[in-house]
């Protein structure tokens, strides 16, 4: 009898401990999922805005898109912001024109400064002329979060949980 009390214990034991380890699995599956997500979305805003023209004419002068509306579900040559450099604090909150709303699908919902119900994830992102060359090379930053309130989180810059960031240097070039 008391063979069998204690075989009983640690079964229980154990199955209890692979209890806890299946909840932990779950919510490391479901933090993968949204990472995932969030890469893939952020990778596409990147593609969007490396897509806009940023380089020199035959002559020698610059072209540059400062126009074209990339917060749309189908971009418009004219409405946006394209390239113009973006207020500093674009990857902390939504700022017209450095943001759109997209639902747990990744469709996108439009942009502005309020999501709209269904919002699953928030996509920033900023542009900045790099210091030392301000005409000839921007910084692209992409930051796709879960739909919460970033100033809530830790300091500016930090990585979230969930979140992903892309960022890359684009220079001009002769067409």
């Amino acid at each position: 009898m008391l063979e069998v009390l204690v075989a009983t214990t640690v079964l229980t034991a154990g199955i209890a401990a692979l209890a806890q380890l299946f909840a932990m699995s779950t919510r490391a599956n479901f933090s993968a999922k949204l990472t995932t997500s969030a890469t893939v979305l952020a990778q596409q805003k990147m593609e969007q805005l490396r897509g806009l023209t940023w380089g020199f004419d035959l002559v020698g002068l610059p072209l540059s898109d400062y126009t074209t509306n990339i917060s749309v579900v189908q971009e418009t040559p004219t409405g946006g912001v394209g390239l113009t450099p973006s207020p500093l604090d674009s990857l902390e909150r939504n700022v017209d024109g450095y943001c759109d709303f997209l639902d747990r699908y990744g469709a996108s919902l439009g942009g502005g400064e309020t999501p709209p119900p269904g919002t699953a994830f928030v996509r920033r992102w900023s542009v900045v002329p790099l210091p030392s060359h301000p005409t000839t090379t921007l910084i692209l930053q992409v930051v796709v979060t879960p739909a919460r309130d970033r100033r809530a989180g830790p300091a500016a810059g930090t990585r979230l949980p969930d979140e992903a960031r892309i960022i890359t240097a684009r220079t001009r070039k002769a067409q």
